[in-house]
C-alpha cells in the first residue's frame, strides 16, 4: 500500500512533469488548435493510455531484478538516479520559448488519433527509460510488495496523465495562444521540470 506521503510527493510530482513542455503536450494542444478539442482529447488519452505499457515493463522488469538480485536494484537506482539529473540538466539548460502550431493538415479521425497517440507513446525509447527511473524514486520497500506499489504508482501516473491531456485538449485553443504569446512560460516550465528531475535524481542515489 501507499502511503500518503508516497500518493501526493508522486502525484505532484508527477503533474509537474507532465504539465511541462515537452513532445506530448504540445501535440495535444497542436492537434486540439487545428482539428478541434474532441481530437485533441483523443490523441491526448491515447498519449496517457500508453503509459500503461511501461508500467508493465518496469513492473515486471524491476521486480525481476529485486528477485534476483538486491544489488543489481541498487546499481538500477544509481542509474535511473544519474538519467534523472541527467534529464534535468538538459531541462536547466534548454532555451525554452516552445510554440505551437495548429495548420489543420493531416486530418484524421478521432479514433485514429487516439490509436496515433497509444502508438507514439508505447514505442518511444525515451518514456520508457523515464519509467524504469521515475517509478522507483516513490517506492517504498516497507510498505509492502513492490510490485504492486509500481503498478500502483504507474497507474495512477496514467491517470493524472488522462486529466491533464484530457484539459490541455479541451481547453487548447486558449492555452495554446497563451503558450504562444508567452515564451517565458515555456522557459519558467522547463526551469521548473530541471529542478524537480534533479532532486528527484539525487534522492534516488542518496536512499539506496
Amino acid at each position: 500500500m501507499l502511503s500518503v506521503e508516497q500518493l501526493f510527493g508522486f502525484l505532484l510530482a508527477a503533474s509537474l512533469i507532465t504539465l511541462a513542455p515537452g513532445p506530448d503536450n504540445l501535440m495535444v494542444l497542436s492537434i486540439g488548435m487545428s482539428q478541434g478539442r474532441r481530437e485533441g482529447i483523443a490523441f491526448g488519452l491515447g498519449c496517457a493510455l500508453g503509459c500503461l505499457s511501461h508500467t508493465l515493463l518496469a513492473v515486471v522488469g524491476v521486480s525481476a531484478l529485486i528477485a534476483s538480485s538486491v544489488e543489481a536494484f541498487s546499481v538500477l537506482k544509481i542509474c535511473g538516479g544519474l538519467y534523472l539529473v541527467w534529464l534535468g540538466i538538459n531541462a536547466l539548460r534548454s532555451a525554452g520559448g516552445a510554440s505551437i502550431k495548429g495548420d489543420g493538415s493531416d486530418r484524421k479521425t478521432s479514433g485514429a488519433l487516439f490509436l496515433k497517440g497509444i502508438l507514439a507513446n508505447v514505442i518511444n525509447p525515451k518514456v520508457i527509460l523515464f519509467f524504469l527511473s521515475f517509478l522507483p524514486q516513490f517506492v517504498v520497500p516497507a510498505n509492502g510488495s513492490v510490485t504492486v506499489q509500481m503498478a500502483t504508482l504507474g497507474i495512477l501516473f496514467t491517470l493524472q496523465a488522462a486529466v491533464i491531456f484530457g484539459l490541455l485538449g479541451y481547453f487548447s485553443g486558449a492555452v495554446g495562444q497563451w503558450v504562444n504569446a508567452s515564451p517565458r512560460v515555456g522557459v519558467a516550465m522547463d526551469r521548473l521540470s530541471g529542478i524537480i528531475f534533479v532532486g528527484l535524481g539525487l534522492r534516488l542515489m542518496a536512499s539506496r
